[in-house]
């Protein structure tokens, strides 16, 4: 009987730990031009983003040359308060979801004609999969 109250809290434990890690670590799926899916990494996104962080900040309110990217997953386009956006940014219209960042992510300047952004793109879509996942954790985003 205590094997089995054993076993059965272990699988409690084991149930609990994989429900907090998948809230702290919101899944990541995108796709690339030919429709292949990428899951992304977080751990392997913190690398990726040091690329990033030459111009952009994970803390709320910190804008740098560009926005503050906290919680940016969900959020509409150019609505980071106190944050000076192109015209063309502002008209975009995106909604901030895995598959639009991933697609901006690849080339700004073609997504967003127009945009500040001159970044010249993330070319790898693992790479483009693995930043989200690191914002999305270490920003926040849904």
């Amino acid at each position: 009987m205590r094997n089995l109250i054993a076993a059965a809290s272990l699988t409690l434990l084991a149930v609990t730990l994989n429900a907090a890690t998948a809230t702290a670590n919101p899944a990541t799926t995108i796709k690339d031009a030919t429709g292949a899916s990428f899951t992304g990494d977080a751990t392997a996104g913190e690398k990726t983003f040091r690329q990033c962080a030459a111009c952009h900040k994970l803390e709320a309110g910190k804008n740098g040359i560009g926005p503050s990217l906290n919680g940016v997953a969900g959020k509409k386009s150019a609505s980071v308060a106190g944050y000076s956006y192109s015209g063309p940014m502002k008209k975009s219209g995106i909604t901030w979801n895995d598959q639009a960042l991933a697609d901006y992510l690849e080339n700004p300047r073609k997504a967003v004609p127009g945009t500040k952004m001159t970044f010249a793109g993330l070319r790898k879509p693992q790479d483009r999969a693995n930043v989200i996942a690191y914002m999305k954790k270490a920003g926040g985003g849904k």
